[in-house]
């Protein structure tokens, strides 16, 4: 039997969730408040330079999924591309992450794997004990230089408080390699789409029982006609913020063209405090197969989220962690509505995680519509 779907939202949750129930037969409408698909993930020509920009911020996609790595290339060919981050501090450029070249350059010497080990273990802090803070957790493990050099300016910027403010999950790794790997992530597969996400997310869209809207903003009435919703939008503006505000942060792009090559580097990150920004991205450096004279670079710039700006990173510390809480109980009690995605479940999600849970959640939807029409839960993932 076929159903009618209402998909809020055209970036990647809603892209796949709609692709996936087309396919089974069911009728998709998909609707979005912007005036493009792909969400944040959208990327456009610059009209100049002719770089394909990250409009919203630069998007790498990394995964260790073979199933998520071979859908999206079923999509578009993704090219071979390796995220290699610098840093300025103190007015020198070192790698991230901190490798055993940041080390010995930072401190001078020339130390094999296992002496750097040791070495960075004298200078960890030994007096903590179980890490409850972000400051406390760098200080344990990389010691006070490091922390300062690399961790804590950056950290101040990106989040707007200080480090001994925001909990030690924040920083889940041991942000330290004692090897000369500077890939910025551990995943086997990593690329860039040929043509960019929203053409890629585009093909995902184009079945002919997806509709797409855009440029319009939902109104829950609209629900009634509609046997199930999946809503990616902030999941406090579907109850018209009841409870209150859910905490973000939002990001700032200050673009400047170049003749040439800016910085040599795709990402280069200012962890001193006292420059404003917390990284400049230079966008021709995402397609290393592509080649360009001229080049378009973004400074970017963190700070609170009002309510007319673009939500970026859920802050979910204790305030907004109730908060959450209240929501997630508030949507329990909706029939008919799952909630999905970064906006949808409050959570910061990379790429291929979206799409998985994407995938998962539309597998759990056709089978409640076999399963007779057994009722779909709030959230098919934990908030």
């Amino acid at each position: 039997m076929t159903k009618r779907v209402l998909m809020v939202g055209a970036g990647l949750s809603g892209a796949v969730i709609g692709r996936r129930l087309a396919e089974a037969g069911h009728a998709l409408t998909i609707i979005d408040q912007r005036d493009h698909i792909a969400g944040n993930c959208h990327t456009d020509r610059d009209a100049e330079t002719g770089v394909m920009v990250h409009v919203y911020g630069p998007h790498i996609f990394h995964t260790d999924d073979e199933e998520v790595w071979h859908y999206v290339n079923s999509f578009d060919r993704f090219m071979p591309y390796v995220n290699r981050v610098k840093t300025t501090s103190g007015g020198h450029v070192y790698l991230l992450p901190i490798n055993l070249h940041t080390i010995n350059q930072f401190f001078g010497k020339t130390l094999r794997p296992d002496e750097a080990k040791a070495f960075i273990q004298s200078l960890a802090d030994e007096t903590i004990g179980e890490p409850k803070t972000f400051e406390e957790q760098a200080l344990k493990f990389v010691g006070r230089d490091l922390y300062e050099a690399f961790l804590k300016g950056y950290t101040v910027k990106q989040w707007g408080c200080q480090p001994d403010e925001l909990p030690a999950s924040i920083l889940r790794r041991l942000p330290v390699r004692f090897n000369y790997d500077d890939n910025y992530f551990f995943h086997r597969f990593q690329g860039m789409p040929e043509n960019g996400y929203t053409a890629m997310i585009g093909k995902i869209l184009d079945h002919e029982r997806i509709e797409v809207n855009l440029g319009r903003r939902f109104d829950r009435a609209e629900a009634e006609g509609f046997d199930h919703v999946f809503y990616s939008g902030p999941i406090d503006s579907y109850f018209g913020y009841e409870y209150g505000r859910l905490g973000y942060r939002t990001l700032d792009f200050e673009p400047f063209r170049y003749d040439g090559d800016y910085q040599g580097c795709a990402v280069m990150n200012y962890g001193d405090v006292d420059v404003p920004y917390t990284r400049i991205t230079e966008h021709k450096h995402f397609s290393p197969w592509e080649k360009h004279e001229k080049s378009i670079c973004y400074r970017e710039y963190s700070r609170a989220c009002g309510p007319d700006d673009i939500p970026y990173y859920p802050i979910r510390l204790s305030e907004e962690k109730a908060l959450i809480a209240q929501y997630v109980d508030r949507a329990r009690q909706e029939a008919g509505v799952t909630f999905v995605g970064r906006l949808g479940t409050y959570r910061y999600l990379d790429m291929d995680v979206t799409i998985r849970e994407a995938l998962d959640t539309a597998s759990t939807y056709l089978a409640s519509v076999s399963e007779g029409g057994k009722a779909m839960p709030a959230f098919c993932v934990e908030p």
